[in-house]
């Protein structure tokens, strides 16, 4: 496969447009090479560095020279490579609702490839190309800085329709186009970008599908995000007057709230920016957002939560140079005051989402912006506790049926929660009780098994803490933003905490459980041993709010 890749932007490899034809290109290349094992010839021309003067309109190629321009330039040279190509590519930001300049000149200059003669084909007058186009393929890829393509192509479209035919070309045209050069929101990006790819891959296979072209479709962000976002890059304010840079960076920073995400009161976040000594107010409301400059004699309320952060050290968190999470816990920042605005950072900034734009929710400590499928089964540490506390309170009110009944459970559970992610703990868990009464049946006593199933218990919760992944996180992962969590050290070390405390507690355990067992109390031995789980129940919740905001106080 021959592919003539023509890029018209007048910023030539900096173009926007580029990065979405080279992502274009790789995926035909990805595909290519996967079906035939070979990559295909691929020839790039940038308009800028050409020297393509514009048409005269003498019409010496039709007349006195047919299909040679009067014109010596480098166009002789383009016509011989569109000649050459398989698959043409014209990739170009929108001009005012058009192309730019440079590359409507070379469209222009086309004219030595049609015949003078009328084309009886064309409804509404034509000429007929000089060569045999028949089995070319055209791709037209643009960007535009309106929030969404819908309504503002009508001007390239009619003139490829009338170059390639009413359906004769593939086109591909994004809003939002200079976010793709915004490093804050590359998470977000790069995934249309993705899309992008797995289109090329498509084309090389024949055509765009519709699921890839539906997502094609979709605009980056919601048009009263995007519009904010734009309105405060420029840096001036409708007065004309220019802005602080870092003014600007917070402005766009504010642009991304979610007003759905309002919880039913003003959030008042404070950007202490430590290193330029300059602190502003982003205020998220019901309605939208606002940034409000400090005053001299300061702020006359109390913010919800303040970052105190270098200006430099948050732009880098923001464009994902460094991990928001880890800069928090190496103190290169502090927060003060609520720390839930952090804890949920992805449900109050769009930029996490589908995030997702990293961007500025690598702030967060929960390494907010995957895009968690909620569709997808989640872990419930219901299904690792339930066979235990069945055996602990029905085998020690009854050896023989209450290991029966466990067994039964160990059986059923996994059927009756089969929409549930379960973890290896949860498998080994039913092993743990199954082997427990087993060993009620086959005749051991309940003075010993059962001090040693809670032992067995500790084990477990004991042992994870030296993995990569402790017990706990398995299950409170599915509160911060799913399997994103495991990444964030925060996260991770509260989990490890939690976890030893709990493998602790189940490994004394035993130590009372036998004497109490040798008791008349021993039928109620569950219901005692469940004072304390349900204490460190309550120190748990405490503890997963206090640690976090603990560190993060510095």
């Amino acid at each position: 496969m021959n592919i003539l890749a023509i890029n018209g932007s007048p910023k030539g490899e900096r173009s926007n447009t580029w990065r979405l034809t080279s992502a274009f290109l790789q995926g035909i290349a990805t595909r290519e090479e996967s079906a035939y094992g070979r990559t295909p010839a691929v020839e790039t021309l940038h308009v800028t560095k050409l020297d393509i003067k514009p048409c005269l309109g003498c019409f010496s190629c039709w007349s006195k020279t047919p299909g040679t321009c009067c014109l010596h330039d480098d166009m002789q040279a383009i016509i011989e490579k569109i000649l050459w190509a398989d698959v043409i590519i014209w990739s170009f930001p929108l001009y005012y609702f058009g192309l730019p300049g440079p590359l409507k000149n070379l469209i222009d200059r086309q004219l030595p490839m049609s015949l003078p003669f009328m084309s009886v084909e064309a409804q509404n007058g034509g000429h007929p190309s000089r060569y045999d186009m028949s089995d070319k393929r055209t791709v037209v890829i643009s960007t535009c800085g309106f929030y969404t393509a819908k309504g503002n192509y009508s001007g390239v479209t009619d003139l490829f329709d009338r170059l390639c035919g009413k359906g004769g070309y593939t086109a591909l045209f994004c809003g939002q186009g200079e976010l793709f050069r915004v490093k804050e929101l590359a998470e977000r990006t790069d995934e249309y970008l993705s899309h992008v790819e797995k289109a090329g891959e498509e084309f090389a296979d024949g055509g765009i599908t519709g699921e890839t072209r539906a997502k094609l479709d979709q605009d980056l962000f919601p048009r009263d995000v995007f519009e904010a976002m734009a309105d405060a890059s420029w840096g001036i304010s409708k007065s004309g007057e220019a802005e602080d840079p870092s003014l600007v960076f917070t402005r766009q920073m504010a642009a991304l709230y979610r007003k759905d995400a309002w919880p039913g009161h003003d959030v008042l976040l404070d950007m202490n920016y430590t290193d330029i000594d300059k602190t502003y107010r982003i205020v998220l409301g019901k309605n939208g957002s606002h940034v409000e400059e400090e005053p001299a004699e300061g702020f006359t309320t109390n913010c919800t939560t303040q970052i105190n952060t270098p200006l430099s050290v948050w732009r880098s968190i923001a464009a994902g140079e460094i991990a928001g999470d880890e800069a928090l816990m190496k103190h290169m920042y502090s927060v003060e005051g609520d720390f839930d605005l952090m804890m949920h950072w992805d449900e109050y900034f769009e930029a996490a989402r589908g995030n997702a734009g990293s961007g500025n929710a690598d702030a967060s400590v929960n390494e907010l912006g995957t895009g968690k499928n909620a569709d997808e089964p989640k872990t419930n540490m219901l299904l690792l506790l339930i066979p235990w506390i069945v055996f602990w309170v029905a085998a020690s009110i009854d050896s023989f049926w209450g290991s029966l009944l466990s067994m039964a459970i160990c059986v059923l559970l996994p059927v009756l929660m089969c929409r549930t992610k379960a973890t290896r703990y949860d498998q080994i868990s039913n092993l743990g009780v199954g082997a427990c009464s087993i060993a009620l049946l086959t005749g051991a006593s309940p003075i010993l098994v059962i001090p040693a199933s809670y032992f067995l218990f500790g084990l477990i919760w004991t042992v994870s803490c030296f993995t990569n992944v402790p017990l706990t996180a398995h299950y409170s992962k599915n509160s911060y933003n799913g399997d994103a969590a495991l990444r964030n050290p925060i996260f991770m070390r509260t989990n490890r905490i939690l976890t030893a405390a709990w493998g602790i507690l189940y490994l004394v355990t035993p130590i009372w459980t036998y004497f109490i067992m040798q008791t008349d109390a021993a039928s109620f031995v569950g219901a005692i041993n469940s004072v304390l789980p349900a204490l460190m129940g309550v120190f748990t919740a405490w503890f997963q709010k206090w640690y976090p905001q603990h560190i993060a106080r510095g």
